[in-house]
């Protein structure tokens, strides 16, 4: 059971890739089926069941992109 979940600004995300690359669930991937407004493939939660709230995802974030929300 997931005890945090993350939400994402899509619209904002320049898909630098940051937040994948530091979750330690590795839970985040890029959606390769979307294409933001600045044009880039937005980070999703792939596996959103496996979220610890741990936020590292956030901290890593440098557009402030990513809330996660603690439960």
């Amino acid at each position: 059971m997931a005890k945090g979940r993350v939400s994402f600004f899509y619209d904002s995300c320049k898909a630098c890739g940051l937040c994948v690359h530091f979750c330690p669930k590795n839970i985040l991937d890029f959606d390769e089926d979307t294409i933001n407004p600045l044009g880039f493939h937005p980070v999703i939660v792939v596996k959103p069941e496996e979220c610890t709230g741990c936020a590292i995802c956030a901290l890593m974030c440098p557009d402030l992109v990513i809330e996660v929300e603690k439960g």
